[in-house]
C-alpha cells in the first residue's frame, strides 16, 4: 500500500492509500469515528452530530447514497466510483473508491482550472434555492469552520506581531487591511451567508480534482452541504496557491479565470442573476473563511521562524513563506474591502 497526501491532522480521516492488486489499483480511505482522547490536530476534531462541520460520517454517506456520483453529474463533475465499504472492529468505516487515473489538478495549467470552474458553476446553479433536505448535509458550514476550525490557533498580541520586522514582507496597507479583516470577520460571515444558498462541496481544491477526458473527477465529500454561490470558487482560488503546490505567480490569473468561468457556468445551468452579485459573493465568502490565514502565517513565523501545513507546505524558511503568500494576502485583503462595500 502506498500512502497518499491527506490532510493528517484531520481526527474523521484515518488514513488514505492507493492499494495494487490482480486487478489493478484502488483507493482506500478509513472515515475514524470521534475517540475518547482527541487525535489529530485540535483544530481539525470530529463529531456524531450530523450537523458537525465536521461529521466523521458525511463522506461514507455522500457514497452509500449515491449523492457524491449524482449531485454534479449533469455538469460533468464525476465523484470516484464506490467499490466497496465495510466496517472495522474499532467502528471505522473503509471506503474502497475507484483509482482516479488522469492528471491531477496540481499539474493543470490554469485555462484547466478555469473549465472546471465553469462545470462547477453549471452544477451548482441546477441546485439554487433548493438544497436537499438531508439530515447529514453540512448547515452554516462556513460559520462554524470559522468558529471551530485553523482560526482557533491565531496568535494574536495586540498589534505587536503586525508591526514585527518580518511583517515588512508585506505592505503596510495590506497589513492593515488584514487586521481590519480580522477584527470584521463576523460581518463579513453574514455578508457570505446572505448570498444565494446552494450545494457546495466545501474542499474545492486541485489536490481533490482529477482529470477524466472531458469529464473532472472530484474526491473528498466529507464536508458537503448547504454553501454559498461563490464559496466553492473562492477556496479553489486560494487553495490553488497557499500551500506551495502551484506557483503563487499563477495567482492573478487564476482568480480572473476562475472567478468569469464560474459565472459563465451558473448562467449556463439557468441561474441569471447579476455578475457583480457573483463577484461579491466570491469575495465575501473568501475573506470569511481564510480571515485567520494572515494572522496565524506571520504569528507562526514569529513565534517558530516557520509556516507551513505539514503535509502540503513547501516553504524552507517562514520568511521565504510570507514572501511567497505576498500576492495570496492582498487577494485576501482586496476580497475583504468588497465584501464590506
Amino acid at each position: 500500500m502506498d500512502a497518499l497526501m491527506h490532510n493528517e491532522g484531520n481526527a474523521a480521516t484515518g488514513g488514505i492509500w492507493r492499494v495494487q492488486g490482480p486487478a489493478g489499483s484502488a483507493v482506500l480511505k478509513v472515515a475514524r469515528p470521534p475517540t475518547s482522547e482527541p487525535v489529530g490536530s485540535p483544530a481539525w476534531q470530529t463529531s456524531d452530530e450530523p450537523t458537525h462541520w465536521n461529521y466523521w460520517q458525511r463522506e461514507v454517506l455522500a457514497y452509500t447514497t449515491g449523492f457524491a456520483a449524482s449531485v454534479y453529474a449533469d455538469a460533468g463533475i464525476a465523484a470516484p466510483a464506490l467499490l466497496e465499504i465495510s466496517q472495522r472492529p474499532d467502528g471505522a468505516i473503509e471506503l474502497w473508491l475507484a483509482d482516479a487515473k488522469g492528471a491531477p489538478g496540481m499539474s493543470w495549467p490554469v485555462p484547466r482550472l478555469a473549465r472546471f470552474a465553469r462545470q462547477l458553476g453549471a452544477a451548482q446553479a441546477r441546485w439554487v434555492g433548493r438544497v436537499p433536505d438531508l439530515p447529514w448535509l453540512s448547515r452554516r458550514w462556513l460559520a462554524q469552520y470559522q468558529a471551530k476550525g485553523p482560526g482557533c490557533g491565531v496568535w494574536i498580541s495586540g498589534d505587536e506581531h503586525w508591526n514585527h520586522a518580518v511583517a515588512a514582507a508585506w505592505p503596510d496597507t495590506v497589513r492593515d487591511q488584514l487586521r481590519q479583516l480580522w477584527a470584521q470577520r463576523h460581518a463579513i460571515l453574514a455578508v457570505a451567508e446572505a448570498t444565494p444558498r446552494t450545494v457546495c462541496h466545501l474542499d474545492v481544491w486541485p489536490s481533490n480534482l482529477v482529470e477524466d477526458d472531458a469529464s473532472t473527477v472530484l474526491m473528498d465529500w466529507a464536508f458537503t452541504g448547504e454553501g454559498g454561490i461563490g464559496e466553492d470558487a473562492a477556496n479553489l482560488i486560494v487553495d490553488s496557491v497557499a500551500d506551495g503546490l502551484m506557483d503563487a505567480a499563477l495567482l492573478p490569473d487564476i482568480a480572473a479565470a476562475v472567478t468569469e468561468e464560474y459565472i459563465t457556468g451558473l448562467h449556463d445551468g439557468g441561474w441569471h442573476g447579476a455578475p457583480d452579485t457573483v463577484r461579491h459573493a466570491i469575495a465575501a465568502c473568501g475573506a470569511a473563511k481564510y480571515c485567520w490565514f494572515a494572522p496565524l502565517a506571520l504569528g507562526r513565523v514569529i513565534r517558530d521562524g516557520t509556516f507551513g501545513h505539514p503535509q502540503y507546505g513547501r516553504d524552507s524558511s517562514g520568511e521565504l513563506a510570507l514572501r511567497r503568500l505576498q500576492g495570496l494576502v492582498a487577494q485576501l485583503a482586496d476580497w475583504s474591502r468588497t465584501a464590506l462595500s
